[in-house]
């Protein structure tokens, strides 16, 4: 059952209007009309609030609340008279108030060495042992400090094979820890992999904090699942921790795998632990691009489970409900409407397609050559399904008056740092140094997200659609162009109906920029814009006077219907 608010609009108007709503001065109300959009029962809720009864100790309270204590005069310190004792935020208010007298503080502990910052041959590691003059053990302590500095894979590197020429080749098992950890946090999931091939080969059993590491590392490669086989190893010796399970259900529903996802987490429930916030906000930003009642279902009872343990979402969390929530109801009415987003089975029919239709049988081979489609293709099936893929040249082509490698280096340290996969798909000319490409910038790129640069005269359309419906219906792409032709090679109607559903579900283009490089992307819309019905409604997309849409445009303004009863 849905429950929507009518005709509000602002929360902090509506708590700010006029306390009294012609009542007496002690009481107050406020009322509140919920419309349930599916029984068609309209029903008021009235809270009443009662003022104390003692208006004089009220007043008392009040200006005790707002008194200065006489040392703190001028420092503007009070404790709003609004705020009850459990309101988030009272009790820091509280103890700036009343501040700790601050014992003398310790001299900070200088460090006695500095991070190399490029990777260093045997010699000059050799140098900066002999130059540390601290009690801690020198290999132990440098990748403990390249660990908290997240310092370059390539330094990291090179200690690791200091250390294994001077001890035959073995490398400890701390060391091999702190590395693995930095290789996640750099998302370099081959050198994960090294790893877990070492420690699964040289260990029978890990500490918790190992196993964590490689579960983590493990979910974003195509050898996800091997991340549940560590999950059964700590279940050996004990209860797995809820982190372990997070990156579990992570990993499952990023490779597509929704009825393992739910597993694991009922499994989580048995073992009477508490979720991590962000997995159930994982479910939730799963849920947004899927039509299925049975998942809507499972994300109410996760409501109904905040509500009985009393936890409350973070903001991002508080957002992805509200964008699931949305998705896929008109703001009009509250009805369902259908969602832009295909089901499993129009995704693998498209899929199939579009591999027949444009990769097999199509004219690519016009822009490029059989060898080169190949090799791209070996690329992409050899790495973990992507989140977002780059159209590079269109994308550093944005903004005109900027340098084209400084655009797509910005857009691709932005969608880095939401721990997405990344493709960046190019030509090889952009790997060349002059005023528009800088290599320096290029190698950035390159640190943060899978490339691939083909050849100058190819045309990379093909690879864009290819590497994106292979990673999954999650999977979405950048690029301005709007594939037009693509569209027209399609060679029957209903394929050309669900290429550009998924297309407008999938595509995104960069529309502004502020200041300090920050970038705002295409609002896609949860519904899809065809004429459709309920029963006892319709919603019907209309064109505006005056407004001339294209062909491949859809119409913005849509007329709602429902049957009042």
């Amino acid at each position: 059952m849905t429950f929507c608010f009518t005709g509000i609009r602002s929360f902090s108007k509506l708590w700010k209007s006029n306390p009294y709503l012609g009542l007496s001065p002690g009481h107050s109300y406020l009322s509140l009309f919920f419309k349930d959009c599916y029984g068609n029962q309209q029903k008021w809720f009235s809270l009443k609030t009662v003022s104390a009864q003692n208006t004089k100790a009220e007043n008392l309270l009040i200006a005790k609340a707002r008194y200065f204590r006489k040392g703190d005069e001028g420092s503007n310190k009070q404790v709003s008279s609004d705020s009850h004792l459990f309101a988030a935020g009272a009790a820091k208010k509280r103890s700036q108030m009343n501040p700790h007298k601050e014992g003398r503080a310790l001299p900070p502990v200088r460090d006695t060495i500095q991070l190399p910052t490029k990777p260093l041959n045997s010699e000059e590691w050799d140098k900066l042992k002999e130059d540390f003059k601290g009690k801690a053990n020198f290999e132990s302590w440098i990748i403990s400090q390249m660990a908290h500095s997240h310092s370059s894979i390539d330094v990291a590197k090179s200690l690791l094979a200091w250390v294994a020429a001077k001890n035959n080749g073995i490398v400890g098992y701390n060391l091999l820890v702190r590395y693995l950890y930095l290789c996640i946090f750099h998302k370099q999931t081959s050198e994960v992999i090294d790893v877990y091939e070492i420690m699964k080969a040289r260990y029978k059993r890990l500490e918790p904090e190992g196993y964590t590491l490689l579960i983590q590392g493990l979910i974003h490669s195509d050898r996800w699942k091997e991340a549940l086989l560590l999950l059964e190893d700590i279940k050996k010796v004990m209860v797995p921790s809820r982190r372990n399970y997070n990156d579990c259900i992570k990993g499952a529903l990023l490779h597509q795998d929704v009825n393992l996802a739910w597993n694991l987490y009922q499994e989580l429930l048995d073992h009477d632990l508490t979720p991590m916030l962000k997995t159930l906000k994982t479910f939730f930003d799963f849920g947004k691009n899927i039509k299925d009642d049975q998942y809507s279902n499972k994300l109410l009872d996760i409501l109904l489970y905040l509500r009985d343990y009393h936890l409350y979402p973070e903001e991002s969390f508080a957002h992805s409900i509200k964008t699931w929530f949305e998705s896929g109801h008109c703001l009009g009415c509250g009805k369902a409407i259908e969602s832009i987003h295909l089901s499993p089975e129009e995704y693998e029919f498209l899929k199939g397609k579009f591999m027949r239709d444009v990769i097999d049988g199509g004219d690519q081979y016009k822009k490029t050559t059989p060898q080169e489609l190949e090799r791209f293709q070996n690329f992409v099936k050899s790495r973990p399904p992507f989140d977002i893929v780059i159209d590079g040249l269109n994308v550093a082509k944005t903004f005109p008056k900027a340098r084209e490698s400084q655009v797509l280096l910005g857009v691709v340290s932005q969608l880095a740092k939401q721990n997405l996969q990344l493709l960046v798909l190019g030509r090889k000319h952009m790997l060349t140094q002059n005023s528009k490409w800088r290599k320096d910038e290029m190698k950035k790129v390159q640190q943060q997200a899978s490339c691939f640069f083909a050849d100058n005269i190819s045309e990379d359309d093909p690879f864009l659609l290819y590497a994106t419906l292979h990673s999954g219906n999650h999977c979405r792409f950048i690029t301005k162009d709007l594939m037009r032709d693509h569209k027209a090679s399609l060679r029957d109607a209903k394929t050309q109906r669900l290429f550009f559903k998924w297309q407008q579900g999938h595509q995104l283009a960069i529309t502004r920029r502020f200041a300090g490089s920050k970038l705002t992307f295409q609002h896609i819309p949860s519904y899809d814009t065809v004429v459709q019905t309920t029963g006892d409604s319709w919603h019907i997309p209309y064109d505006e006077d005056m407004v001339e849409r294209y062909s491949y445009e859809v119409p913005t303004k849509w007329l709602c219907l429902h049957r009042k009863t």
